[in-house]
């Protein structure tokens, strides 16, 4: 199996991991800015863009094929679905990570009786339920999730479609086993293992990830840094670049 990624500029090494579906094209509005900072490296996700889909959907796998292809130490950004793989290669390989900041990200994506602050279960299963009949339409409709609510939505999901065309779409092993780990993944519990300084970005119209995610976070982690983007929603990256862009360099350098 192969794991593309790219690598570029100079300085504190970065790796950045795209969510659900996406690919590393998403970057691209940050990536001249980044690189004036760090070296960038940026890992498509099994299944995804240029990477082959792994045998299944095992978080700690996925973990470890994106880690194989990263610098030996680096402060790790991921969104949504790619931030559950980045907290996964700290609690695996914590030598690894000398940092993580967590866009649009959340330990548990489904509601439960003591986790009121996700989505609906019966969300994701209809998503699971219509992705062999047409993955691309699936696919659209989970963005337009992406950007309900959000300040400039029509521009974000306008740039979401474009920056999506721009590498190979995701295979539907992959849309399938990320779609599995968004609603079977739990880290709840193991977040107080973690061994580096977390920053978790949420968008305060996010409809994915609550913003009241803020507060069950400093619960378990007493030491997380919450930052509020106002105004956006579970794109942050591409609908507030520059206060995106302001946070990373303050949490990574």
């Amino acid at each position: 199996m192969s794991v593309y990624w790219s690598r570029a500029g100079s300085g504190v090494p970065l790796v950045l991991l795209h969510g659900w579906g996406m690919n590393a094209a998403v970057w691209e509005p940050l990536l001249p800015r980044l690189t004036s900072h760090f070296e960038v490296t940026v890992v498509e996700l099994p299944g995804h863009g240029g990477s082959s889909a792994a045998p299944a959907a095992d978080l700690d796998d996925w973990a470890m094929r994106c880690a194989a292809v990263a610098p030996l130490r680096a402060h790790w950004v991921g969104w949504s679905l790619g931030g559950q793989v980045a907290l996964q290669v700290a609690l695996s390989a914590p030598e690894r990570v000398s940092g993580l900041s967590l866009m649009a990200t959340t330990p548990r994506f489904v509601q439960g009786a003591d986790w009121p602050c996700a989505m609906p279960g019966d969300t994701f299963r209809q998503f699971a339920s219509t992705l062999g009949d047409d993955p691309g339409a699936t696919l659209q409709r989970f963005l337009g999730l992406q950007v309900k609510g959000a300040e400039h939505a029509r521009d974000t999901l306008r740039l979401l479609r474009a920056e999506l065309a721009q590498r190979p779409p995701a295979s539907e092993a992959g849309l399938t086993q990320g779609l599995t780990l968004l609603l079977e993944t739990d880290l709840r519990t193991a977040l107080p293992n973690l061994q580096c300084a977390t920053q978790w970005l949420l968008g305060s119209r996010d409809t994915l990830v609550p913003l009241r995610l803020g507060e069950a976070l400093r619960a378990i982690l007493p030491t997380a840094r919450v930052d509020e983007i106002a105004g956006a929603g579970h794109a942050p990256l591409l609908s507030h670049p520059d206060f995106c862009l302001a946070l990373l360099r303050d949490a990574a350098t």
